[in-house]
C-alpha cells in the first residue's frame, strides 16, 4: 500500500469520526498520525473541521502539524482561532522561530491577542522584530552556551541543564560574561578533557558565524559551503543572540528557489504556487503587458522591412525560426548565469568573464545551427544566396543572444536590480529584434 494511499484512507476515516461526533477514536486516530501527514490531511478538510481536529490535538503534535502545513493554507489563522489556553501550550512546544513565523503573519491586532496568551511572549517578541528574510529572522534563541571562564566539570553540569530546555543541539557555543562569542566546542573534547581544564583551553574557532541583519539565502550558501549542523547569530556588539540550524535552512532554500524560479519566469513573488485564479490572474497581468509593449518593438523591425517581406515570402516562415533559436539561446545563457551569480561568490574580473565565455559559445553554435539551416533553405529554394542570408541570420543571433543572456543578468545586479526579475524580458527583446533585423537587411542587401 503506498503512502499517498495511505494517508487517503487516514482522511476519509477521519471525516466519518468527526461526523458521528466520536471524540475518543478521532483522539486515538489522531495520535498515531506524524504531524506532517496529519498537516497533508488538513489542508484537506474545511477550516471549522481543522479547528476541530486541531483543539484535540495534544499541544506537541498541534504545534508540529501548524508548522508543517503550507503557508497558503493559512496556520496563523487557525492557531489565532484556539481558546488563549490552548494557544499558550501549543506556542509552548514549538521552537521559538517557528512561533515567531506563524504569529508574524497575522494582523498587529491578531498577534498582540496570540502574545497576550503566552507566559513568556519576550524571545517571540524578539525575534518580530527582525525582517523575515534575515538571519534575525530565521534563528532561534533556543541553544546551549557555556562560559569560557567555567571548568569542564562545571560545564557538563551546565550543559545537562540547558538541555532540558534545548531538546537538540548541535554545537555548544562559548560565551564570556558579556555573552559576546568566543569560539565553538566539541563535545568529545569535553567529555575526555580533565575536570579541572578551563573551558578557554578547549575552544575551538568556528568556521563561519553570520550577524543578525545577514540576508538568509546568504546564510544558506555558508551552511552549505561549510558543511555546518548549525551556526551561530551574533549582534552588531559580537553577542551571540541565536543560532540558525540546517533544517531551518532547508525550508528557506526551497522558498528562495521558488521565488527565483517565479521570478525567472517573470512572475510576482506575491503569487503563491497553489494561490487562486484570480490571485494568478492579477499577478501575472501586469508582466503580460510589459511583454506586449516589448514584443510591439520587435514587431516594428518587421514592420520596417514589410516590402522585403511582401516580395520574399519564405522570409515570414524563416522568422519564427530565427526567434526561437535566438530566444532557445538567450534563455539557455541567462539560466547558467543567473544560476552562477547566486550560488557563486566570484570577483569583479571573474564575473565579467562569463560573457566573453557565452559569446564563444554562441559563436560556435551559431557557425553549426547556421550552415544546417542555409543547407536546409539551398535545398527549400535551390538559391545559394538565401541559404546564406539564413546562415548569417541565425549565426548573428545566436552570438547575440548568448552573449546578452550572459551580460544583461551581470549587468542588472551591477546596478542593484534583482537580475532573475528583469532580464529574461530584455533578452527576449532584444534577441527577436536582432534576430528579424538581420535576416530582413541582409535579405534586402543581398536578395533584392
Amino acid at each position: 500500500m503506498s503512502e499517498h494511499t495511505e494517508l487517503e484512507q487516514q482522511a476519509i476515516r477521519l471525516m466519518e469520526l468527526l461526523k458521528r461526533g466520536d471524540t475518543d477514536a478521532l483522539e486515538e486516530l489522531v495520535g498515531r498520525v506524524h504531524g506532517s501527514d496529519l498537516a497533508d490531511i488538513l489542508e484537506e478538510l474545511e477550516e471549522t473541521e481543522r479547528l476541530r481536529v486541531l483543539s484535540l490535538l495534544p499541544p506537541a503534535a498541534a504545534a508540529e502539524t501548524l508548522v508543517e502545513m503550507e503557508e497558503v493554507e493559512h496556520p496563523e489563522t487557525l492557531l489565532a482561532s484556539l481558546q488563549p489556553e490552548k494557544i499558550a501550550e501549543v506556542v509552548d512546544e514549538m521552537p521559538d522561530d517557528d512561533a515567531a513565523d506563524l504569529i508574524g503573519e497575522l494582523e498587529p491586532a491578531e498577534q498582540a491577542r496570540v502574545l497576550a496568551s503566552l507566559e513568556d511572549p519576550g524571545p517571540i517578541e524578539d525575534l518580530l522584530h527582525y525582517p523575515e528574510d534575515s538571519a534575525g529572522g530565521i534563528m532561534t534563541r533556543g541553544l546551549v552556551a557555556v562560559s569560557s571562564h567555567l571548568a569542564a566539570r562545571e560545564a557538563l553540569s551546565e550543559i545537562r541543564r540547558q538541555a532540558r530546555e534545548v531538546p537538540e543541539f548541535y554545537t555548544i557555543f562559548v560565551v564570556d560574561r558579556g555573552r559576546r562569542l568566543q569560539g565553538v566546542m566539541n563535545l568529545q573534547s569535553l567529555v575526555m578533557a580533565d575536570p579541572e581544564e578551563r573551558i578557554s583551553e578547549l575552544i575551538e574557532e568556528p568556521p563561519a558565524v553570520v550577524p543578525v541583519e545577514m540576508d538568509q539565502e546568504e546564510v544558506g550558501r555558508i551552511l552549505a559551503r561549510y558543511n555546518l549542523p548549525a551556526i551561530g547569530v551574533v549582534d552588531a556588539l559580537g553577542r551571540l543572540v541565536g543560532r540558525i540550524t540546517f533544517d531551518d535552512v532547508i525550508d528557506v532554500m526551497e522558498a528562495e528557489t521558488t521565488e527565483d524560479i517565479l521570478r525567472f519566469a517573470s512572475v510576482s513573488e506575491e503569487e503563491e504556487v497553489r494561490g487562486s485564479t484570480v490571485d494568478a490572474a492579477r499577478s501575472r497581468l501586469p508582466w503580460l503587458m510589459l511583454s506586449l509593449l516589448t514584443t510591439a518593438a520587435a514587431a516594428s523591425v518587421v514592420y520596417l522591412y514589410r516590402e522585403t517581406v511582401e516580395q520574399i515570402v519564405i522570409l515570414a516562415a524563416v522568422m519564427p525560426m530565427i526567434a526561437a533559436l535566438g530566444g532557445n539561446a538567450g534563455t539557455q545563457a541567462l539560466a547558467v548565469t543567473v544560476r552562477r551569480i547566486a550560488t557563486s561568490d566570484e570577483s569583479f574580473i571573474e564575473r565579467w568573464q562569463v560573457v566573453g565565455k557565452e559569446m564563444v559559445v554562441g559563436l560556435l553554435n551559431g557557425l553549426m545551427i547556421g550552415v544546417v539551416a542555409a543547407l536546409a533553405g539551398m535545398l527549400l529554394l535551390g538559391d545559394p544566396a538565401f541559404g546564406l542570408v539564413v546562415m548569417l541570420a541565425m549565426w548573428g543571433n545566436l552570438i547575440v543572444a548568448s552573449t546578452l543572456g550572459g551580460f544583461i543578468p551581470i549587468f542588472l545586479e551591477s546596478i542593484g536590480v534583482d537580475p532573475a526579475l528583469a532580464s529574461s524580458v530584455f533578452v527576449t527583446t532584444l534577441t527577436d529584434m536582432v534576430g528579424f533585423f538581420l535576416l530582413l537587411a541582409l535579405a534586402s542587401t543581398l536578395l533584392m
